[in-house]
């Protein structure tokens, strides 16, 4: 039995126990991760081809460690005019374990079951703060002096713009 997934941008025909090298996946090494974009699954004769996925289809994989490919150069050349650039390049890899294909039955993976790791929070929380500062920072100073009036700023008239964005934040 092989299926053909899409993981991390690129297609790959994948069988079970195989070990496949994918771009950098943003999961701990040790973790399981699954992948629900299927697009074909062959068991012996039967073949199941999705438009474009297969619904209920998932590949479960395991992240074994994350490492760097081979080193690749890039040289720039052009004749008679003394211009020469060398440069390298090292992809970031991450080295996964296939565990199981499942054809149906399987649930697509919804973001509220998805667990956010303990650090994460921190960073969604300075992310939400940072998008209301974006807002903030779109309106105009009277907008702004209006917003402080209604939630009772005292000196809001005498603040500058950066200053009525930080007391309302």
């Amino acid at each position: 039995m092989y299926a053909i997934v899409e993981i991390a941008g690129h297609q790959f025909k994948v069988e079970k126990d195989q070990r496949v090298f994918v771009n950098r996946l943003a999961t701990e090494e040790g973790q399981e991760v699954s992948f629900d974009n299927v697009l074909l699954i062959a068991d012996g004769d039967k073949i199941t081809v999705g438009a474009p996925a297969i619904n209920g289809a998932q590949v479960g994989a395991k992240v074994l460690k994350h490492l760097k490919g081979d080193k690749v150069i890039v040289f720039k050349k052009k004749r008679r005019k003394g211009y020469r650039v060398k440069n390298g390049h090292r992809q970031s890899l991450t080295e996964i374990v296939i565990e199981s294909i499942v054809a149906s039955g399987a649930k697509p993976a919804t973001k509220a079951e998805k667990k956010a790791a303990p650090g994460k929070v921190e960073a969604q929380k300075a992310e939400a703060k940072n998008e209301a500062s974006h807002d903030l920072n779109s309106l105009t100073v009277t907008e702004l002096r209006d917003m402080a009036k209604a939630k009772e700023i005292s000196g809001y008239s005498s603040m500058k713009k950066a200053e009525l964005i930080a007391a309302l934040s």
